[in-house]
């Protein structure tokens, strides 16, 4: 497979940008190869500056459920470009879409737009603490809310395959303000929670951990969560970046029947397009400048192009079956993929949550960031060139997802599992 003009474009990068990228995990370093450097995408496609094709299951993280290019998508940026890019004032489109998603979950009564995940979690948390009046947040392990500094402690994502223990930068008194504890573990969570010295503002939780890997909550879990942080008058933050509008219309929320104070958004709810929210209650949300004393501003916030591209994208998910039919896809490919593993690799763990998936090369059950972290990222290194080369696009980290679309074909889950079990037998010579 020629690579030459990545390679090139690379080298380049390197000297402009730092580490040759504008995210860390893209460098591809915990795989062992360089990155290859995309033109275009179409369908469940995306092509690189050499012309190699790819069957795409990073789906830009997540956002294109619809596959790349979706027309109506597409349509909807053309025609609202055409009346301009930005304009840093309101736009009827930012209505359309906060109607859309207040439909969508329950739990959000009002919802601000932001240009980015990291945007919407370090807000919520900002909100939470001037809504209660106490100052530390609760984390999970192995859970990754973006880069804000609270969220570097125990992070997951590409601290994880980075090797970054935290990070510098971040002052000791930041830190001293974020607990971090061990995902799915019941009694350790009653016991931060019930502390009073802690002065615990909120907990924030994916409800379905996407950046260790995908792992699901275990039975009970967020229920537990909810019962504590209700009692305690904490508040309970879902990030749902990567679950909402993915493993259900109304997200992981709707999916398990709990309702968060405050929710965060992104990927999906912006069509591919830079966007992030965060949402809950009328009565915490009231807070919020211009109405309340808790600041937050952005120029591009509630930009056109995203809140447009969002609507199309969040109506086209409003067909009937589609969510259905989507797991039923997701549900096959993964047990083909479990099957191969188990003849081929003997321990390695495949965990799933709706189209969303990681193949652990390590023994299970996979339940938190300590099991997480028993997964052979050399091996899966290995994997992914393997994958790469035979022209399967995967996520550059044995630490992240699988991302599946509507626009992945029969045809090429299939091949996928056909270049998977040749993979396989690679990796056992």
């Amino acid at each position: 497979m020629k690579t030459t003009t990545s390679q090139a474009l690379f080298a380049e990068a390197q000297r402009l940008i730092p580490g040759g990228v504008n995210s860390p995990v893209r460098a591809c370093k915990s795989v062992g190869c360089d990155p290859r450097f995309i033109r275009r995408a179409s369908g469940s496609k995306i092509y690189d500056v050499d012309g190699n094709e790819y069957i795409d299951f990073v789906c830009s993280w997540g956002p294109m459920i619809l596959g790349h290019n979706y027309p109506a998508i597409m349509e909807a940026i053309r025609q609202t470009m055409a009346d301009g890019t930005s304009f840093g004032a309101p736009c009827p489109q930012e209505v359309e879409l906060a109607e859309l998603v207040t439909g969508a979950l329950p739990s959000v009564d009002m919802v601000r737009f932001v240009s980015s995940g990291t945007e919407a979690t370090m807000s919520a948390v900002r909100l939470a603490r001037g809504y209660t009046g106490r100052k530390v947040i609760v984390k999970f392990d192995g859970c990754y809310h973006g880069h804000a500094d609270s969220f570097l402690v125990k992070a997951g994502s590409g601290v994880i395959t980075l090797g970054i223990p935290g990070s510098p930068g971040v002052p000791e008194d930041i830190v001293r303000n974020t607990v971090s504890i061990p995902y799915n573990n019941e009694e350790i969570l009653e016991k931060t929670l019930r502390d009073a010295s802690l002065d615990i503002a909120c907990v924030i939780v994916e409800p379905v951990a996407g950046n260790m890997g995908v792992v699901p909550p275990a039975q009970g879990f967020l229920a537990k969560l909810r019962a504590l942080t209700s009692e305690l008058g904490i508040v309970l933050i879902f990030d749902e970046v990567i679950t909402g509008f993915r493993v259900s219309y109304g997200g992981a929320q709707q999916k398990f029947g709990i309702m968060p104070d405050l929710t965060c958004l992104g990927k999906i709810i912006g069509g591919g397009l830079p966007v992030g929210a965060y949402g809950g209650k009328r009565e915490i949300m009231s807070l919020i400048s211009p109405v309340g004393p808790v600041y937050q501003a952005g120029t591009l916030s509630g930009n056109p192009l995203a809140m447009a591209a969002g609507a199309a994208t969040l109506k086209a998910l409003q067909a009937p079956g589609f969510y259905e039919k989507l797991e039923t896809k997701a549900t096959a490919f993964a047990a083909g993929l479990q099957q191969l593993a188990d003849k081929y690799l003997g321990e390695a763990t495949l965990n799933r949550q709706g189209s969303v998936m990681t193949l652990f090369f390590g023994p299970g059950p996979i339940t938190d960031f300590d099991s997480a972290m028993k997964a052979d990222a050399n091996l899966y290194g290995k994997f992914y060139r393997s994958m790469l080369d035979l022209g399967i696009y995967l996520a550059p980290s044995q630490f992240e997802a699988m991302f599946l679309s509507s626009a992945h074909s029969d045809e090429d889950l299939a091949r996928t599992l056909e270049m998977t079990e040749r993979s396989f037998k690679k990796l056992q010579n």
